[in-house]
């Protein structure tokens, strides 16, 4: 899933490519992808980009001084430029609604622009065309921005206060921090060395101290990498550069303890024992149910 880093990455990306340019069309190829019908899509049409930002997870295009398209890639979302598009069949209005991984495209005035993508048969992938982004729903309950200049290491001692959650929900929480997935989640809690599984109301000062210098010393790495990167590329160095997340079996490479997973129905975390549990092995909740 596209996390912070890399929509941050994308949103660079798109801003540069569509400098000067004017939104041609937007086609809608998934019927399920469209959450808005008013503004109309084609209320994009013949106006400049004016710019492309992110709010969390979330990418917005802003058109003329009026539309947004917002854009979530959820799970298995992604957007591809492409410097061409095959010229429209008479009558066909450019690309065909289908099944496929095409989900919707933008083509700017000089006949490049953008094929938004999503692979598999669950499809989350979603776009809004709103007026404020903040009438997106998702958008609206972003908590604070992890990389902004309000988050303190004051306002994570007030985030985490009185919170229930174990440290890997309260950090992949959107409306508490926005813009943290599963995996660097992870790797936030590996450099702070801090279990996935603690409490985040039980934090002493130190453990708050680590953990922010984590969260921004992690992201904020990461997406100096996706600056460097290619969009192709983003997802291949997103993982190179993951040093416990995606790695169940492999050597943690700051101790070269086995980093372990712990598998949940539709996700798991990883995790290094040493550095982060005491040397405990978590229980592997799939493989406790099988063994019962």
């Amino acid at each position: 899933m596209p996390e912070l880093p890399e929509v941050q990455a994308l949103a660079e990306r798109i801003a540069e490519l569509s400098a000067g340019r004017t939104v041609e069309r937007v086609e809608v190829l998934s019927v399920q992808v469209l959450k808005t019908f008013d503004p109309p899509v084609t209320a994009l049409h013949g106006q400049a980009v004016s710019s492309v930002t992110r709010h969390g997870k979330f990418l917005d295009l802003l058109a003329g001084d009026g539309p947004h398209l917002v854009l979530h890639l959820a799970r298995a979302g992604w957007i591809r430029h492409r410097a061409s598009f095959p010229a429209p069949k008479p009558g066909a209005g450019g690309g065909r609604p289908g099944r496929g991984p095409l989900a919707l495209r933008i083509v700017l005035d000089d006949g490049s622009g953008f094929d938004v993508t999503e692979q598999g048969t669950t499809k989350r992938l979603a776009a809004y065309v709103v007026t404020d982004p903040q009438l997106v729903p998702g958008v609206a309950r972003l908590g604070t921005d992890p990389l902004g200049p309000d988050f303190t290491e004051q306002r994570l001692a007030e985030l985490t206060a009185g919170q229930r959650h174990r440290l890997k929900t309260f950090l992949t929480d959107q409306t508490v921090l926005a813009g943290i997935g599963n995996a660097y989640s992870d790797e936030v809690l590996h450099e702070a060395r801090l279990s996935p599984y603690v409490l985040a109301s039980t934090l002493t000062p130190e453990q708050l101290t680590a953990l922010h210098t984590a969260i921004r010393e992690t992201l904020g790495a990461a997406v100096a990498r996706a600056h460097e990167t290619t969009a192709d590329a983003l997802k291949a160095e997103k993982r190179a550069g993951m040093a416990v997340h995606g790695r169940a079996g492999e050597r943690c490479p700051r101790c070269g303890d086995t980093v372990r997973s712990v598998n949940f129905a539709d996700s798991s975390l990883q995790y290094c024992p040493t550095c982060q549990t005491g040397g405990r092995v978590l229980a592997d909740r799939r493989l406790s149910r099988l063994l019962k």
